[in-house]
């Protein structure tokens, strides 16, 4: 069900674009914004994980570096039967984590130095069960084509805002609604991908270990030091983390939150707990 109102929400995206581009700028306009979209989604195929990595200042770390983490991926991408990804530190207090890449065989995981403070070895584990699989899951792709397809449409509305296009010809309204309207519609619907695609994360990462505990704990712990320690980080990377962290732009407020609030993500778990021993 999770997987088809992602796809559902990924068809309503597109369908933003092609209204955008056409009621801005006719069959033309809907083609060139069809031909920038595909060509963002191609971008960040290739790239996303680069950027985002570079974003976020994280550096690779080694096995020597870091055993308890090698050892914990390692032995949960086995079960899995996933390649192990790269793994990347991130120097900063805020306890975090995040996956990106195109594909299994080009993923990597990044953690904050925070983090592996933090985490005891069960919790390390529950996080990087949900990172894992939205490797497994290929979240990382949807994340970044919903990523560029919002962000071309809010290009398409911004180039209509100061295009001076006709409005007499009868396309007034709608070009109003999609220089103003369009952008919001691509965020909520940025936001309802993204959620979806945390709530499946915490469900397969506790089939990967066989138990919530670890995944229950850590999030607790993520939401508590998540609300005090801010973390440098752009927005769009800020949107694949495990938690929403603490940012300048998002202290304000979670009304547009990429991720669903903790304490429904906690009782989720939860219940799955008491379901399984029942």
């Amino acid at each position: 069900m999770k997987t088809l109102k992602t796809a559902f929400l990924l068809t309503a995206l597109t369908l933003l674009l092609l209204f955008a581009g056409a009621a801005l700028g006719g069959e033309r306009g809907m083609t060139f914004a069809l031909i920038i979209a595909i060509a963002m989604n191609g971008g960040a195929y290739f790239f996303s994980d680069k950027i985002a990595l570079k974003s976020s200042g994280a550096v690779p770390i080694s096995r020597e570096e870091s055993p308890r983490l090698y050892a914990v991926m390692e032995r949960l991408a086995a079960k899995a039967n996933l390649p192990v990804p790269k793994l990347f530190l991130i120097p900063q207090a805020a306890p975090n984590a995040f996956a990106t890449g195109r594909n299994p065989n080009h993923a990597s995981v990044a953690v904050t130095q925070g983090l592996m403070e933090l985490m005891n070895d069960d919790e390390l584990e529950g996080v990087i069960a949900h990172e894992l699989s939205h490797v497994r899951n290929y979240d990382i792709l949807t994340s970044s084509i919903a990523a560029t397809l919002a962000g071309a449409i809010m290009w398409a509305s911004r180039i209509g805002m100061f295009s001076g296009r006709d409005r007499s010809r009868g396309g007034g309204l709608a070009a109003l609604l999609a220089v103003f309207l369009a952008p919001l519609g691509a965020v909520i619907l940025q936001m309802g991908i993204s959620r979806q695609r945390e709530y499946q994360a915490d469900a397969s990462g506790v089939q990967m270990v066989g138990h919530a505990n670890g995944l229950i704990s850590a999030l607790e712990k993520l939401g508590a030091y998540n609300q005090r320690i801010p973390m440098n980080i752009s927005p769009s990377t800020s949107a694949l983390c495990i938690v929403q962290p603490l940012t300048a732009r998002e202290m304000f407020s979670n009304l547009f939150s990429t991720h669903p609030p903790l304490s429904e993500r906690i009782a989720i778990l939860r219940n799955m707990t008491i379901t399984r021993q029942g």
